[in-house]
C-alpha cells in the first residue's frame, strides 16, 4: 500500500466520528466527500475572505462539505457554476434572483440545484466571463494545499478545462472545506496533474498554503482514453472544440 493510501486510511477512520452520512453513500468515502460536525464554522472563515466578498462568479463543486457556502453565495446573490456528479451531466449555472426568498436551502442541496439551475455548456459558461473563485472539498488534504484520497480525478479535470479556455488561471484563489482529522502534516507528492489549493477552511483554523509550484494548465489528452473523454459532456464538448475527436 502507497504512503498516500496509508495516510488516508487513517483520515478516513478518524472522518467516520464526525462526518455526517450522506443519503446515497452513508459513510463511503470513496463516493462521497461528507459534511461533517462543525462545517458551518468552516464555512464562516470562507464568508470572511475578501476573494468571497469579492466574488463575481464562483465555480463550487458538488460535494456535501460545501452545502452551506452554496447557500451563502445564493443569499448573496452571487453567480454560481456547480459540476453535476462526477461531471456525468456536464455543469449548472445558478442566476442570482432565481430561487425565491426562504427556498436557498433547499437549493443548495443537490437535488434544488438540479431544481433551479440550468444545465451550460462550456461555451455558454466562457460567454459568462471568468470565475473570480473556486471551492472545493477533500477527501484528504496535506497542510501544502494537496488534495488527495477518493481517488478520482473530477476537480483536476474540470481545472483543466477551464484553464484551457482561459476561464481560471494560476492566480485564482481556490479554497477548500474540510475537517481538521481531513489535514495532514505528512508529506503528500503531488503528481503533475494536481491543482494546489490556496486555503485550507476547518472548524478550528484558516490555513494559507504558500504554494511554491505552477499550478498545471489545461488537459493531459494524452492520458485520457476516448471512452474517458465521451463519458464526460463538456470533456467530449472542449475535444471536439481542440478537434481531439
Amino acid at each position: 500500500m502507497s504512503h498516500s493510501r496509508l495516510i488516508r486510511k487513517g483520515i478516513w477512520q478518524r472522518l467516520k466520528d464526525v462526518a455526517r452520512a450522506d443519503v446515497r453513500f452513508h459513510l463511503d468515502f470513496s463516493e462521497v466527500i461528507p459534511d461533517f460536525d462543525g462545517s458551518d464554522v468552516a464555512t464562516g472563515r470562507v464568508l470572511a475572505l475578501d476573494a468571497f466578498k469579492d466574488c463575481q462568479l464562483a465555480f463550487v463543486t458538488p460535494d456535501n462539505s460545501l452545502t452551506l457556502l452554496r447557500q451563502k453565495m445564493i443569499e448573496a446573490g452571487i453567480p454560481l457554476v456547480m459540476s453535476t456528479y462526477n461531471i456525468r451531466r456536464g455543469f449548472l449555472y445558478l442566476e442570482p434572483g432565481v430561487v425565491p426568498r426562504g427556498a436557498e436551502l433547499f437549493a443548495s442541496w443537490l437535488e434544488g440545484m438540479e431544481h433551479f439551475a440550468k444545465p451550460v455548456s462550456l461555451e455558454e459558461i466562457a460567454r459568462k466571463g471568468r470565475f473570480d473563485f473556486a471551492a472545493t472539498g477533500a477527501s484528504a488534504v496535506s497542510s501544502r494545499g494537496i488534495r488527495f484520497g477518493k481517488g478520482h480525478v473530477y476537480f483536476d479535470l474540470e481545472w483543466g478545462m477551464f484553464t484551457d479556455l482561459g476561464l481560471m488561471e494560476e492566480k485564482t484563489p481556490v479554497v477548500s472545506i474540510v475537517h481538521d482529522v481531513q489535514v495532514t502534516d505528512e508529506n503528500v507528492i503531488a503528481s503533475d496533474l494536481d491543482i494546489a489549493i490556496d486555503m485550507i477552511a476547518t472548524p478550528e483554523k484558516l490555513i494559507r498554503v504558500e504554494r511554491t509550484e505552477r499550478r498545471p494548465r489545461g488537459i493531459r489528452w494524452d492520458l485520457l482514453s476516448k471512452d474517458q473523454i465521451l463519458d464526460i459532456p463538456p470533456l467530449a464538448e472542449l475535444a471536439r472544440i481542440r478537434g481531439v475527436l
